[in-house]
Formats: structure tokens, sequence, C-alpha cells
């Protein structure tokens, strides 16, 4: 059993505790809870730094529960937000929570034989059961306006001129009673969260003293930012999802491998699960040669590995060698369309019809049209660069520009160009 709070100390995801937590850990398993919003139906890699958060609370011995929010998901946490958001309807939330418990259990032990085993709890089943006035009476009783109001998720929505509708303003109840709820009925005696939610969470742990007597603690981990001030987790292309519909593998991969040098040293602390001694290792290698990327090559191979797979992160890492490095016909059929597209995004494309394809006699033929449209605008040009090795189609080198089209379509329908070392295009046969 390793000290959790020396555990997130060191990695750098340690921002604010409670007084005695220290005290409260030492005295052997102790429970905590960490809460999930299920506004869509993945979590993104915004959502990573909880999810580390509680694993590495059960690897020191902790047992773990993951709270996905169907109750206080119909209604959005105010805190850091500048509006109100719209409001999920049940079956979309509980598709959502569905998915949500199946990521989770890629990162966390829910085997029945463990002592410390992880568990999912939905707040909906215990929210549910109340009504509004058993509500305002046995819970909102507990809490008064003027400790409300102090919050600065409150303070800030009040002042910024946009106001908080009394739904909002309700939500830190409910937090609150979620952590008394798991307090009384399942010995949580630790919630976990984000540097936002620590208004929220201290709700809970009064209300935990005010309704039941008891004692409780709170830990918040940093928010995470970038070095250039953007926001985290966010790309041009929206966010950064664990669902491979969502986001590739390939592309998640892409997006670890191209963090910047001064993120990654934060990145493979907060995101991974090496060793002190393993990352300052790697550290030293990438300070002695930086164009190698090594810090960002590791923090790409284990975040993709832990959230999808080691043959999903070794296609990946053959995507990544196509435009760069050598490979092969076999590395490109490896590849499924939206990956192949995603690893050529941006190359020209050309698109010529089934019977046309069909019917070129030649590699020439094919890649030299007459309109000026094709790849080659004109046969000689063609014809000397196939002669002096420098076209390849599927990464295949060509030699005589007389020879058969036999490349395979990829796909059933692409074939890659490469003129010279860094000029492709893709041939589409519709």
């Amino acid at each position: 059993m390793n000290n959790f709070i020396e555990e997130l100390r060191w990695r750098g995801m340690l921002q604010d505790m409670t007084p005695e937590i220290e005290e409260h850990l030492n005295k052997g398993m102790a429970a905590a809870y960490l809460g999930f919003d299920p506004t869509a139906d993945s979590l993104h890699i915004g959502h990573l730094v909880g999810v580390m958060t509680l694993l590495h609370f059960q690897r020191a011995g902790h047992k773990p529960f993951a709270l996905v929010g169907g109750a206080t998901g119909m209604i959005g946490d105010p805190s850091f937000k500048s509006a109100e958001r719209n409001l999920l309807d049940k079956v979309t939330l509980d598709h959502n929570v569905a998915c949500i418990k199946n990521q989770l259990g890629k990162f966390l032990n829910f085997n029945q034989g463990a002592k410390n085993k992880a568990e999912l709890v939905n707040n909906y089943d215990w929210m549910s059961n109340f009504t509004f006035l058993d509500f305002i009476r046995d819970v909102g009783k507990h809490i008064t306006v003027n400790y409300m109001m102090a919050k600065d998720s409150v303070k800030r929505r009040l002042e910024d001129g946009n106001g908080l509708s009394f739904t909002e303003f309700t939500y830190q109840l409910i937090q609150g009673y979620d952590f008394y709820h798991l307090w009384k009925n399942e010995n949580v005696s630790i919630q976990l969260g984000g540097s936002d939610q620590w208004g929220n969470i201290v709700t809970g742990t009064e209300m935990i003293r005010r309704m039941g007597g008891g004692s409780a603690y709170a830990l918040t981990v940093p928010l995470i930012t970038k070095a250039d001030g953007t926001k985290f987790g966010k790309t041009e292309g929206g966010s950064v999802w664990l669902d491979p519909e969502k986001t590739s593998p390939y592309a998640f991969y892409q997006f670890w491998l191209n963090v910047s040098d001064e993120d990654a040293s934060k990145y493979i602390r907060i995101f991974t699960t090496l060793d002190q001694v393993t990352i300052e290792t790697l550290e030293k290698e990438h300070q002695e040669a930086p164009h190698l990327r090594a810090l960002q090559k590791e923090i790409a191979k284990q975040v993709t590995i832990m959230v999808h797979s080691e043959a999903d992160y070794e296609i990946a890492l053959k995507a990544s060698a196509i435009l760069f490095g050598k490979s092969s016909t076999e590395d490109l059929e490896l590849l499924d369309e939206r990956t192949f597209l995603q690893v050529f995004d941006g190359v020209p494309q050309v698109q010529i019809k089934k019977p046309e394809y069909e019917s070129a006699s030649s590699v020439l033929e094919l890649l030299a049209d007459k309109s000026g449209t094709a790849i080659f605008p004109s046969k000689g040009e063609a014809r000397k660069m196939i002669q002096g090795g420098g076209v390849s189609i599927n990464k295949e080198k060509l030699a005589d520009p007389n020879a058969a089209v036999e490349a395979k379509l990829l796909q059933d329908k692409y074939l890659l160009v490469q003129k010279g070392k860094k000029n492709y295009y893709i041939i589409e046969v519709k």
C-alpha cells in the first residue's frame, strides 16, 4: 500500500485538502468518491485527471466509488460556467451513464473478489425518491442561504450579470446530499474532485456534520492547463474523446504525441502510472536529445494503451510512421478508412470512375491524364519519374511505366500515390 497523498503530491496532482485527511487515510482502507457528469455518452481527456485520481486511490489500497450523476446531470453544475446549459432528458442520460460505466471499467478494478473493489453508483437512484417538499424540509433546512451565497461559483455568476437560476443554485445542495448519502450508506468518508469543485465538496462535509454529526474529508486536484494558455483537451476538431468512434485511436495518439515539451513533463506524471524513477530517467533522456521526443512518445504509448489497447497503439504507431518513416502496403491495409483519411488529411485527392480505373492499361495511363487533372500533367513527366524510381503506389515503388495496375485498392476504393519524397496523392475510385 503506497501513500495516496504523497503519490498525488509528486505527480503534481494535489491542490487542496481538508485538515487531518492524511491521518484518516493512514488508519486503514478508506472509501472515497468522485463524480462524473453524464452530459455526453463518452468521457473525454478532461475527465482523465479524475479517473487517474480514483485509480491511484485504489492502487493505494483504498476503495473508490465512481458516481455518475444521473440526477445532477439533469440540472448542471454552475461552477466555472458563464451560462446555464441545456438540460438532458432521462432516456439520454441513462444511455450516457451506461456508456461511461463501460469506459471506467478500463481503469478501475471492479472485480468482486477484490477487497477494495471499485463501485459504480448513480445519484438518480436515491435522488429520484425525493419529492420537492421532502428535499427542502429534510435537506435544505440544514444549509443557510448565506452559506450558499458565499461560494465563488455563485458569486461569480451573480457578479457577471448573467444571474443564476434557482435550479443551478440548488446544485450544491444535491451534490452535498450525495456525499451525505454515500457517507451514511456506504461508509464513504472522502470526496475527490477538481479544484473548481471545492465549494460543492465542502458543502457536503458541512451537511454530514449537521445532518449526521459525522466527519468527512475533501481533496481536490488542479485544473489542467496548457503551457500556451489554451484549454487542455481541445483541438481544432473539438474535444478528444475516449470513445474510438468519436476520436480514433490514431487521432488520440497524435494528440499526446504533439504536446509541447513544457507540458510533456507535467502530463507524463498525471496521465500515466509510470513510477517517479522511470519518469525522471525519461526526462533526462529528453533533455539530452529533445528532438527525439522521448517524453511525448512514452505518454502517447502509455495513454493510448490504457484507454484503447496495445493493438490500437501498434496501429497508431504504424499510421504515424507512414508519412515520415518506412512502411509497407501491409501497414496501409491495417488502417480503417477513417484513420487512413486522418493520416493523409489535406493530401490532394483525385477521383476517377471505376470503369476508367479498370480500363487503364498501365500505371502510366492511370497516373497521367490529358485533362491535366491527375497526378502528372503529361505521360512524359510520369514516365521519366517512374523510371527514376520516384513514384510508388501503396508504398510499392514503380519501376516500369508500362506495367499493369496491380495494387490492391485500400478500403476497396483508395490508392495512395507517392511522388518524390514528400508529395502524396489519394486516388479514389468511385
